[in-house]
């Protein structure tokens, strides 16, 4: 629908019975965040806390909190959306069939964004400190903005058509920020924020950068949308809205007219402060980094202004509805910007970029048996994309081999791969190389490994659904457990430090090459508690892909190095301990949690809420 605002948004979702009010004053540090997330778990309403402890400002929390009610506030322009995706994808779709894309024109004219001479937003100013100061997690440096648009321009090729629109935490106090006058600024690599700000420093001239709050949920998605670099996410915000992206000028600042808040400044140069930690994504604490910084100029907001927000931690979370929406929109583009690429989809319970799996055509060489060539191109394209270039472990299959294997189900695609792969032949390195800002499992910030394994042709082994009866674990290991067909969950001692932990993992390799564990058992993996990540997929997901770092903690079975070629003739093995250097994984405070017991009970606020 094409709201004019977000209090459009939340009235319409009170009239339909999707949103609760809580009228008790709850606290920002921890207590709305430890809601939200159970609230977002039970499938709950949005949530808007009309008193917020030390702020005059109500927040709404779980707007996006799941993928119906999402798809309800986008009801009027969704389905035209998509097809608008369509056609971009397959232009001669048009010429097919015209009167299913007759709306088309008209849906890309809400994509201008139209300049105004003002706003509601400008209707009043505040300071910082006055904005709901919502901390997430016991260890966060402070309070983040956490649905916040951030908007910047390219200073070589100022205007708003070349702008970007990115969903960046901004850190509104704490370390060393001097209250009400310098904020955080944190970006993760290869977004177009930096970009931007790479040009600002080589031109030696102020980056003004503009944090928009609020406004038309459509500007948040917007924020979240991968969009080809230097295409702004304005347009698409203005698609999805049903409505032109409306926005004026102040101070040489570009404001979102509708918004709900609007914070500018400029960001600094050549000068860097303390960010974090934060509670991330990945479900671990991002550590305290130099960042960039902004220098606040104002705050702006509305009069009836509401502060959306959101909390990040292990998936899934309220993040994941926006990934699931996104698939469904750039699902068609894949093939357009790929050419071989059928689909992937990097797996949210693994903490996104971790783990990508993908579909691809094996059409090298036809009169010959099939073997990964073609998806190995196709692999390089993927880790050359977007954001897809963040993943750590890539797993790409042929599409020839099962034409109805579905990338989106996981335990289907593991046994496809594994019932395929030759260790000797399809592992593929990248070391010393990015990774994902808030991947720890690397050797620095930003820097680590990637692993792409490649399978393709008949099955060459079948996968022990269960364990052999002369299976016995050898000595210096603990239990073991099948999580998925051939996929071996074993625990291990814990990984103390560097100089012994590696030499274990490997000690490990040539003890099970005793045993006949090879026997239908395709990969390993090394945990520290066996009963939580063999209690589920998703424990053994997240277990195994954001403990580990393919370089250092991927070992085998009768392994060989050949020609620079890596390899192994058993089971794969991968260490997915948790290491010292790693980031300490999030736990919620137990005294907060008890008070929200309370606030849930009979008779509370909160009861039946979730």
């Amino acid at each position: 629908m094409g709201y004019r605002n977000l209090r459009e948004c939340v009235d319409d979702l009170e009239r339909h019975g999707m949103l609760r009010r809580v009228g008790e004053e709850i606290d920002p540090h921890l207590e709305i965040a430890e809601i939200q997330r159970r609230v977002y778990a039970a499938g709950g309403p949005a949530v808007l806390f009309e008193r917020v402890k030390g702020s005059p400002f109500p927040a709404l929390g779980n707007l996006f909190g799941t993928p119906e009610r999402a798809r309800f506030i986008f009801r009027d322009t969704y389905e035209r959306v998509k097809t608008i995706m369509r056609l971009k994808a397959n232009p001669s779709d048009f010429w097919r069939s015209p009167m299913t894309y007759a709306s088309s024109p008209f849906t890309a004219f809400k994509t201008l964004p139209r300049r105004v001479g003002g706003g509601p937003v400008l209707e009043s100013e505040t300071t910082i400190d006055q904005l709901p100061a919502i901390v997430g997690w016991p260890e966060d440096g402070g309070p983040f903005v956490t649905m916040g648009q951030v908007y910047t321009e390219d200073p070589d090729r100022p205007g708003v058509r070349q702008s970007n629109l990115g969903m960046y935490r901004s850190q509104l106090s704490g370390n060393e920020y001097e209250l009400n006058r310098q904020i955080g600024l944190h970006y993760q690599i290869h977004r177009g924020i930096g970009v931007h700000h790479a040009a600002a420093v080589r031109r030696g001239e102020p980056l003004k950068v503009s944090i928009f709050v609020g406004g038309p949920p459509a500007n948040a998605f917007a924020a979240v949308m991968p969009l080809p670099e230097g295409m702004s996410e304005l347009f698409f915000a203005g698609m999805l809205g049903g409505r032109r992206f409306r926005h004026t000028t102040r101070d040489g600042h570009v404001i979102a007219a509708d918004a709900d808040f609007c914070i500018t400044g400029t960001m600094s140069l050549d000068e860097a402060l303390p960010e974090g930690p934060f509670g991330d994504h990945l479900g671990y604490y991002s550590d305290t980094h130099d960042f960039p910084y902004l220098k606040v100029h104002a705050v702006y907001h509305r009069r009836d202004a509401i502060w959306p927000f959101t909390v990040v931690g292990r998936p899934p979370q309220e993040d994941t509805t926006f990934g699931e929406l996104v698939h469904e929109l750039t699902e068609p583009l894949v093939p357009k910007e790929i050419p071989g690429l059928h689909a992937m989809h990097a797996v949210d319970a693994a903490g996104v970029h971790p783990l990508m799996l993908a579909i691809g055509s094996e059409r090298y060489v036809p009169f010959e048996e099939r073997t990964p060539k073609e998806i190995l191109t196709i692999a390089n394209a993927v880790l050359g994309y977007g954001q897809a270039s963040l993943s750590k472990y890539l797993f790409i299959v042929a599409g020839e081999d099962d034409p109805d294997l579905n990338v989106n189900d996981v335990e289907g695609f593991f046994r496809h791969m594994l019932e395929r792969v030759d260790w000797t032949r399809d592992l593929h390195f990248q070391t010393r190389t990015t990774i994902d800002t808030l991947d720890y499992t690397g050797t620095g910030l930003n820097e680590g490994s990637k692993l792409v394994i490649a399978a393709a042709g008949a099955a060459r082994r079948a996968l022990a659904t269960e364990l052999s009866s002369s299976f016995s674990v050898p000595d210096g290991l603990g239990d073991a457990k099948l999580i998925l067909p051939g996929v071996l969950v074993v625990g291990a001692r814990a990984f103390v430090d560097k100089d012994t932990g590696y030499a274990q993992a490997e000690s490990f390799a040539r003890l099970l090459e005793a045993t006949d564990v090879s026997d239908g058992i395709a990969l390993i993996v090394l945990v520290d508690d066996i009963t939580f990540a063999a209690e589920s997929l998703s424990n053994f997901l997240w277990v195994t892909f954001t403990r580990s770092n393919p370089s250092h903690d991927v070992h085998g079975v009768g392994a060989f190095t050949e020609h620079k070629h890596w390899g192994c003739r058993g089971p794969l093995i991968i260490d997915a301990r948790i290491k010292p250097h790693h980031a300490r994984p999030l736990v919620e405070d137990p005294k907060v949690t008890r008070r929200v017991d309370e606030l849930a009970a009979s008779g509370g606020p909160l009861h039946g809420v979730f």
